[in-house]
């Protein structure tokens, strides 16, 4: 897969912005502030429709505008295809491919499939429960239609059963029957979720090990363990006896939305008791093995997007992941840094298939 060129229009720092991008490593140097990552949240709107770094589109549209307009074409097996997303104020998010506007916007995850490396990646691991979901929940769903309509489907559901929650909270009186369709989503779709988190994890972690071994040469035994409360065999019951709880909290306490997956390291929490290099080692083996699957699922390569992490590895990391990459491991490439010099040196046996870009204040030109 190829994205052959992007144009902005109000999108962030950007008023108007037209790029090609006919090599396979494109490097955007500039300050920090400058709209380096900014290029690649543009990539990102076009591959998973939505910010990788703010939930709230609206804020991603230019001060004292009323719009965002991004644009692509991407070349995949030799055909091309015209990608569009854009929002107005107070208005929904529009997503069109070859000039057709989706009727769902999710059918269109994981029809050009990215991953993302960026320094906040560390936030899985000291974070709390959501986050550790949400980049499972990414992964799942660009390989897993099916999956991604399950969970759309599930979290509705969970949020109307929390409204009527707290309706029934504030109006002091509790109607069941209106709580059953509901609780059937969560039960039902619960179970569907839980079984495929399950497959995955069990096809994801062979290949997580493998990359955290090769990135750090070292012997250590590393984890990842997925629970759930749908594990307990009477989860049903358990789920329905918990209802008075639920009542009390507003909130649904128990089903798939509570998962999480524990992450250790010689048995022990890696988020109490990994190095520094042990977290950033495990972060990106996830990273890694996310593009192997999407890439073996896909049957092409999806794009990687580096985001300023030559300043948070060590030589020892940097070394393995340019091995990868002249391996033929990777296709294309986007990569921000603030320093050109180094940019340079990383990529110097790699030239001939690389463009760098200087990134400064909203401005873009190619360097000669």
């Amino acid at each position: 897969m190829h994205l052959e060129n992007i144009s902005l229009q109000h999108f962030k720092n950007y008023q108007t912005l037209e790029l090609q991008f006919p090599k396979e490593i494109n490097c955007f140097v500039g300050e920090n502030g400058s709209g380096k990552t900014n290029l690649l949240d543009a990539i990102h709107y076009l591959s998973l429709t939505k910010s990788a770094f703010n939930p709230i589109d609206s804020q991603n549209i230019q001060h004292d505008e009323n719009y965002f307009a991004i644009r692509g074409r991407f070349q995949v097996d030799s055909r091309e295809y015209t990608v569009g997303c854009s929002l107005r104020q107070k208005q929904k998010k529009v997503v069109k491919l070859n000039q057709k506007p989706y009727e769902k916007i999710s059918e269109h995850i994981g029809k050009f499939p990215l991953v993302l490396i960026n320094p906040h990646d560390t936030d899985m691991i000291r974070g709390g429960s959501e986050a550790r979901r949400k980049f499972f929940d990414s992964v799942i769903s660009q390989v897993n239609p099916t999956y991604l309509s399950h969970l759309i489907q599930y979290n509705h559901g969970l949020k109307q059963r929390n409204a009527l929650l707290k309706q029934f909270a504030d109006a002091g009186s509790t109607d069941e029957d209106l709580l059953t369709p509901y609780n059937q989503i969560i039960l039902e779709l619960g179970k569907e979720i839980h079984r495929e988190r399950n497959r995955f994890t069990d096809t994801f972690v062979p290949i997580f090990d493998w990359h955290y071994k090769t990135l750090t040469g070292e012997k250590e035994r590393t984890a990842i363990i997925y629970t759930s409360d749908l594990d307990h065999t009477d989860f049903e019951t358990r789920f329905k006896n918990n209802l008075n709880k639920d009542l009390v909290l507003t909130r649904t306490g128990l089903g798939t939305h509570k998962d999480d997956y524990i992450f250790n390291i010689e048995n022990h929490p890696l988020k109490k008791f990994g190095s520094q290099g042990q977290q950033k080692s495990f972060v990106i083996a996830l990273k890694l093995a996310q593009y192997d699957i999407v890439r073996e699922i896909k049957g092409f390569k999806p794009l990687l997007l580096l985001d300023d992490i030559f300043d948070k590895l060590d030589d020892l990391r940097i070394n393995k992941l340019m091995l990868m990459l002249k391996e033929g491991r990777f296709g294309q490439i986007f990569v921000t840094d603030a320093r050109p010099e180094r940019t340079t040196a990383i990529f110097q046996d790699l030239r001939e298939d690389m463009d760098i870009f200087l990134v400064e204040k909203g401005t873009v030109r190619k360097s000669t």
